[in-house]
């Protein structure tokens, strides 16, 4: 396995001990993919090194519901303490995953303080996040969504989406169609510059 490009593309692995990094197993994935299913037992925590993986739940009635969606990164973190896996995981694209075996993974956090508080920051920093996407789901307007995402994830009240714009209309609650009236409406009015997948709010 190439750590060194493993590590260009994410960061965050460069902190991983050598001692986890021999037993990380690297696989490809194809779009339609079980990664894994509610109630398997937790063998792995995953990272997403290309490609997506959605987190998904069924209600009653059979509708999908994303609970999360991982372009980078890693996922299914709430499973490093749980025997369990409490929802499905499915891969929305062609992509490349890292298999962190949980056992090497527990025992890594535990003997390693610098991989520990790392850890401890990626956290805080999802918390902050899903936090963000709560605030922003109880906002009525699609509008109201669309500035706040730019705002709350952007850099200098801009984004690139690194997502199609159907994946980025359900992750902020909205039918795509919705979502690009809205866009149209908001750049027509000189509220923002949409240049490609560059949406930037205009002062």
């Amino acid at each position: 396995m190439d750590w060194p490009l493993l590590i260009e593309s994410q960061p965050l692995l460069k902190h991983v001990p050598n001692e986890l990094r021999h037993v990380t197993q690297c696989r490809n994935m194809t779009k339609g993919d079980t990664i894994f299913r509610i109630g398997d037992s937790v063998r792995n925590l995953f990272c997403v090194v290309k490609g997506e993986v959605q987190l998904i739940r069924h209600d009653i009635r059979g509708t999908k519901i994303v609970l999360q969606r991982s372009r980078s990164g890693f996922f299914a973190e709430a499973s490093l303490g749980g025997t369990a896996y409490h929802c499905d995981a499915l891969a929305a694209e062609t992509g490349v995953l890292l298999f962190f075996p949980i056992a090497a993974f527990r025992t890594a956090l535990d003997q390693n303080a610098a991989f520990r508080n790392v850890w401890i920051e990626q956290l805080a920093r999802e918390v902050r996040k899903l936090r963000a996407q709560c605030e922003r789901l109880n906002l009525n307007g699609a509008a109201d969504r669309i500035i706040h995402y730019i705002e709350s994830e952007g850099i200098n009240d801009a984004v690139t989406l690194k997502q199609p714009r159907k994946a980025w209309a359900s992750e902020l609650g909205l039918s795509h169609e919705s979502l690009y009236r809205t866009l149209k409406r908001l750049s027509d009015q000189g509220t923002l510059s949409i240049d490609g997948n560059k949406i930037s709010l205009v002062s």
